[in-house]
């Protein structure tokens, strides 16, 4: 990544690994689709960032939101999500929400490194920027946790939220929450249904 002095992004980044989303997606879907008994419906993306958002307390308005999608090869799709393509349909592509624009960047790994050592890079560059004011990300936890909360506990001056599958092994400075209470609603599951 050269010359990141001079990107710019939002005051609100999200920050997703799209291998996990699709791994999350895949298991909750499996899960409720069995449990309920009933198929459960294509997940419109735009739905489950406005989730996302305001499970982060990113508050409704004319909010500037970055949404930045890292993939590799086996990840540039992502499961039972509409639109789906990162790179045909989702690069560059912005949607209006209650919450304000959301812009999506899709950035891969490109096999010159791994798609964790990327998503990290990219979290310290978003952490550094005068720009960001709010970060809010979905790693992939079992594959690259320890470097995320490392970075993210060094950092100091911004509002972090992150969504994942479990709670942390360590204490961290930043607030978290689970992924799949997201997911389920954007995939159509209702409270009274649980």
């Amino acid at each position: 990544m050269e010359n990141t002095s001079e990107i710019k992004f939002s005051e609100t980044v999200v920050l997703i690994d799209s291998a996990f989303l699709n791994f999350v997606i895949r298991d909750v879907k499996a899960y409720f689709e069995e449990s309920l008994q009933r198929p459960l419906c294509k997940i419109d993306l735009s739905v489950l960032i406005t989730c996302l958002l305001l499970d982060a307390g990113l508050k409704e308005g004319e909010n500037s939101i970055h949404v930045l999608m890292v993939y590799d090869k086996l990840s540039s799709r992502l499961l039972n999500c509409i639109p789906a393509d990162l790179v045909k349909e989702l690069d560059g592509v912005a949607f209006q929400s209650i919450c304000g624009e959301c812009l999506f960047s899709s950035i891969t790994s490109e096999e010159m490194v791994s798609r964790g050592d990327l998503f990290i890079e990219l979290l310290s560059i978003v952490l550094n920027s005068k720009d960001v004011k709010k970060v809010v990300i979905i790693p992939f936890v079992e594959e690259y946790e320890e470097k995320v909360i490392k970075v993210l506990n060094d950092s100091e001056d911004k509002e972090i939220f992150q969504f994942r599958m479990n709670e942390p092994n360590i204490p961290v400075k930043y607030r978290w929450d689970m992924l799949a209470f997201p997911v389920m609603h954007a995939l159509g599951i209702k409270s009274d249904e649980l």
